[in-house]
């Protein structure tokens, strides 16, 4: 934790780590082997699915994160049997499988089973990696068309490939390329999808619609962990890291919004506290690389974090995420990524977890 955060900001850390971690068994007693994906915020009951969705992984990762903290037999046990109900996503045809069984897998050490279960999906991934588009496309599994480049398909995606050995770590920095070359132009403005079409090649695509608050996020992420992999081949000289400057500059103006609306189209509409969440850790990963403006990223993921504790963070659940703002689903609730990811920043500023490994 940086100077700036101060021993109180670390206590208060904690705290929140701990009512977030408080909050995984009740909802553990509730949802049962259904896996949650979001709350009511006056309830705080969960909408559940059964085989998970592509939020499976985080409601694995926060149970690894409580087993981690508490030490119990009974908490890993739980935790195991989370992740091994997630098996059916290793042949699954999309590429949320690296949401999935990254984050259901990177916090289980030593759980034989939980590594048996990656080394299988970071194959799979492998093999599902596309050489003439050279990335792993978005797939069919939740409709829609097959043949696409989402920002959402990355995170995870190149952990879990470069897990599969020297390929997997070339296939990681093609799929994490392709993506950047795809979606981010050069001034910084972001392509949240595009779609390939034999003929037409790539074009955008309207779904998730421009402005998207989490799109940004999840591709300084993917990133931020590409960075911390050596194996992954990085491009030109800078290159990388050139492009993740360009992801984390909009976060770093000073006038910038801590937590930003989850549409950037609609400033005055509801807020994404997902969006900050995974945007703190993906900072506090930049902010392990060498750099001189690794202590700018340090002291705003502490500020992120600061705001989504004390302005957002209610008896462990964080409030104010958006599942889909154009629809109107779930436009102020509490979700499981957004906790997972909140969660999973408060462990590495409290030093339960390494981010840079995770």
């Amino acid at each position: 934790m940086s100077a700036a955060t101060g021993a109180l900001a670390a206590d208060r850390a904690r705290r929140a780590l701990g009512e977030l971690l408080d909050r995984v068994a009740v909802t553990r007693a509730e949802v049962g082997d259904r896996f949650p994906l979001y709350a009511d915020p006056r309830t705080g009951r969960w909408v559940t699915t059964g085989r998970g969705s592509w939020t499976g992984g985080f409601w694995a990762g926060l149970l690894w994160l409580r087993a981690r903290r508490t030490g119990l037999p009974d908490d890993r046990a739980a935790a195991a049997a989370c992740t091994a109900r997630l098996a059916g996503w290793v042949e699954a045809d999309t590429s949320t499988r690296g949401l999935i069984l990254w984050y259901a897998t990177a916090l289980a050490a030593p759980d034989a089973a939980a590594r048996e279960l990656r080394t299988r999906a970071a194959r799979a991934a492998l093999s599902a990696l596309d050489p003439r588009l050279g990335l792993v496309p978005w797939g069919s599994a939740f409709g829609g068309p097959r043949l696409l480049a989402r920002v959402d398909g990355v995170p995870g995606m190149v952990p879990l490939l470069a897990a599969a050995g020297p390929r997997g770590a070339e296939a990681a920095a093609s799929h994490l390329h392709r993506h950047l070359d795809l979606c981010l132009r050069e001034d910084g403005a972001l392509v949240p999808a595009r779609l390939f079409t034999d003929g037409a090649g790539w074009r955008p695509y309207e779904d998730p619609p421009a402005g998207w608050s989490r799109g940004r996020a999840w591709l300084l992420l993917a990133a931020a962990d590409a960075l911390h992999r050596p194996a992954v081949p990085r491009g030109t000289p800078d290159g990388l890291y050139g492009a993740a400057e360009r992801l984390a500059a909009p976060w770093t103006y000073p006038r910038a919004p801590l937590v930003p609306p989850a549409d950037e189209t609609r400033p005055d509409g509801p807020l994404d506290t997902s969006a900050a969440a995974i945007t703190a850790l993906a900072l506090l990963k930049l902010a392990r690389v060498p750099g001189p403006r690794a202590p700018e990223h340090a002291r705003r993921a502490a500020a992120i974090l600061e705001r989504l504790v004390g302005a957002h963070l209610s008896r462990g659940r964080l409030l104010d995420g958006c599942y889909d703002a154009r629809k109107g689903v779930a436009v102020r609730h509490e979700s499981v990524w957004g906790d997972f990811f909140l969660a999973l920043a408060l462990a590495g500023l409290t030093g339960l977890v390494d981010v840079r490994e995770v």
